[in-house]
C-alpha cells in the first residue's frame, strides 16, 4: 500500500477520527511503503527453542511496514515495524549500510523496530543456537533473510521518494491485560483475577500513539506500541500474535490505514493465560480498542521539527567466557549445547572474546517535547517507567529495536537473577551474564543523547 497525504503542523486538538481539520500551514512530510514477507517456503520459526520442525501454515501474513518523516528544516527519519522476532547484528549493520549509501541516512535517522513475534520467521545469526538445523535449513533461512534485507532497504528507499505535505499528533491510550511474568504464576492468574486479588510486580499499561493525517482529516498512518512479549502462541503457523490481530482490526476497519505497532519495554511482560488463537485474538481485539480510543480523544499536535541522536554504550560483562567454563555446562539444555559448542570452535580457532557489548541506544524528539527513545534487546518494563519520570509524561521508551542483543535487567531484575535476569548465552554471546551496572550505563547514555536532542 502506497499513498500520498497532506500534514500540518496545527497548533489545536486534533479532531476525532471521522472529523476534519482546522485550516493549517502544512510544514511535515511523510511517505509509507509496506512489504509482506510471508515466507512462501518451509522455514524454522523463531523464539521458542521447543520446535523441532518447519512453520505449516499461517493464521495471518507478516508484514514489514515503513513510515518515513521530514521536518521542516528538510531532517529525515524512517520508522521500521516488523511481524520478526529480532534481527541480529549481521543484519542491523547491513540494513544501516546499505540505507547510508543508498538514501543518506545515519544510524540515529533509522528506527529499526521488531513486534519480537513468537510466530515468525528465523532469521541468520539470530538466537541462531535455539534450532536444531541442518546445512540445508541454515541456508534457506541465510537466503530468505539476505533476500528479506535487500527488500526491506527497497521500500525505505520507496517511501522516502513518495512522501508529502502531512499533519502527525500524538496521544496515549491504556490497555491492561500485560502482566509482569516474573511475579505471578499464569496457572493462578483467572483465580487471583475472579477474586478481584491484585497482581504482583511493575507493569506499564500505556499505549503510546502516533498519527498521521491528510488532508481532509482522515487517518492514513498510526504507529503505536505496547509492552507486553508477542508469545501467545506457540503453533506451527505464521502469525503477528496479539500485535498481529490488533493490526488487522484497525486496517479492517480503516482501508486507508496503515497499522504499525512495535514493542515496547516487556522483556518482563506476558499476556496471561495464553496459548489458544482465541486468546490471542482477544487481546489483539482489546489492543486495537485502546488505540481506537486513544484516536477519538485529543491529542497533542508535533509541530514540524525532528532531532536524531545515536550512540553505541559499553555493556561490561560480568565475566568473559573461558573454554574451562564451557565445558563444565555440558548438563545444560540443547539450545545451550550448541552454544558452547560453537564457542569452542571459536576459541579453539584462535579467537579472543570481548569483554564488552556495544549496545545500540536511541533518542528523537518530534515536536517541543515529544521524546521517543528506542534501546536494543529485551528491556525490563523498569526502563520505560525510569525514563518517564526523569524526561516527563511525553516521553515514550521501546526496546526490541536495533539487534536483539539479549535481556536488559534493570537493578533491581539484575539483583533477583532468573530468566531476565542478564543470562546471555542464548543470544550468542560469549559470556554469561551482564556486569550489575547495566542500568546506570544505560540510562547515562540515554540522558546524553537527551541532552543532545533538547539543546
Amino acid at each position: 500500500m502506497h499513498w500520498r497525504f497532506w500534514i500540518g503542523a496545527a497548533l489545536v486538538w486534533g479532531p476525532v477520527l471521522s472529523g476534519l481539520l482546522p485550516a493549517a500551514q502544512p510544514a511535515w512530510k511523510a511517505g509509507a511503503a509496506r512489504l509482506k514477507i510471508t515466507p512462501q517456503e518451509p522455514l524454522w520459526m523463531a523464539g521458542f527453542a521447543s520446535r523441532d520442525r518447519p512453520a505449516e501454515g499461517q493464521l495471518h501474513d507478516l508484514w514489514v511496514k515503513i513510515l518515513a518523516l521530514e521536518s521542516a528544516d528538510g531532517h529525515r527519519g524512517v520508522v521500521i515495524t516488523s511481524d520478526l522476532c529480532g534481527i541480529s547484528k549481521a543484519t542491523y549493520e547491513s540494513v544501516c549500510k546499505e540505507l547510508k549509501t543508498r538514501c543518506g541516512l545515519d544510524r540515529s535517522q533509522i528506527k529499526f523496530t521488531y513486534s519480537h513475534t513468537h510466530s515468525g520467521p528465523a532469521l541468520r545469526e539470530c538466537l541462531q543456537d535455539y534450532y536444531a538445523w541442518d546445512d540445508a535449513a541454515r541456508d534457506r533461512v541465510a537466503q530468505y533473510t539476505l533476500a528479506l534485507e535487500k527488500a526491506i532497504v527497497e521500500k525505505i528507499a520507496s517511501a522516502l521518494g513518495n512522501m508529502s505535505d502531512a499533519t502527525i499528533w500524538a496521544t496515549e491510550g491504556t490497555a491492561d491485560f500485560a502482566v509482569n511474568r516474573r511475579n505471578n504464576d499464569e496457572s493462578q492468574i483467572d483465580k487471583l483475577l475472579a477474586g478481584g486479588e491484585p497482581l504482583k510486580g511493575p507493569v506499564d499499561h500505556r499505549v503510546p500513539l502516533l498519527a498521521v493525517r491528510g488532508s481532509d482529516g482522515r487517518l492514513r498512518a498510526v504507529v503505536f506500541g505496547y509492552a507486553c512479549h508477542t508469545s501467545m502462541l506457540a503453533l506451527y503457523e505464521w502469525s503477528g500474535d496479539y500485535a498481529g490481530f490488533a493490526q488487522l482490526a484497525l486496517e479492517e476497519k480503516h482501508p486507508d490505514l496503515q497499522a504499525m505497532f512495535y514493542q515496547a519495554c516487556g522483556g518482563d511482560q506476558g499476556a496471561m493465560p495464553r496459548r489458544t488463537v482465541e486468546l490471542t485474538r482477544k487481546n489483539g481485539l482489546t489492543l486495537a480498542a485502546a488505540v481506537e480510543r486513544a484516536l477519538a480523544q485529543p491529542m497533542r499536535p508535533v509541530a514540524p521539527r525532528l532531532k536524531t541522536a545515536f550512540d553505541l554504550v559499553t555493556l561490561p560483562f560480568e565475566k568473559t567466557i573461558t573454554a574451562e567454563l564451557l565445558r563444565a555446562s555440558s548438563n545444560i539444555g540443547p539450545h545451550y549445547q550448541r552454544w558452547a559448542q560453537r564457542m569452542l570452535e571459536r576459541l579453539d580457532a584462535g579467537e579472543t572474546f570481548p569483554s564488552s557489548y556495544p549496545y545500540a541506544v536511541q533518542v528523537w524528539q518530534l515536536g517541543a517535547d515529544q521524546l521517543w527513545i528506542s534501546i536494543g534487546g529485551e528491556p525490563v518494563v523498569d526502563y520505560s517507567l525510569k525514563f518517564a519520570e526523569l524526561f516527563g509524561r511525553t516521553t515514550w521508551t521501546n526496546g526490541f529495536s536495533h539487534d536483539l542483543t539479549a535481556y536488559i535487567p534493570s537493578r533491581r531484575v539484575w539483583d533477583e537473577g532468573g530468566y531476565e535476569g542478564g543470562y546471555l548465552g542464548e543470544y550468542g554471546l560469549p559470556a554469561m551474564r551482564w556486569a550489575g551496572d547495566v542500568e546506570d550505563r544505560i540510562t547515562a547514555g540515554v540522558q546524553r543523547l537527551v541532552d543532545r536532542v533538547r539543546e
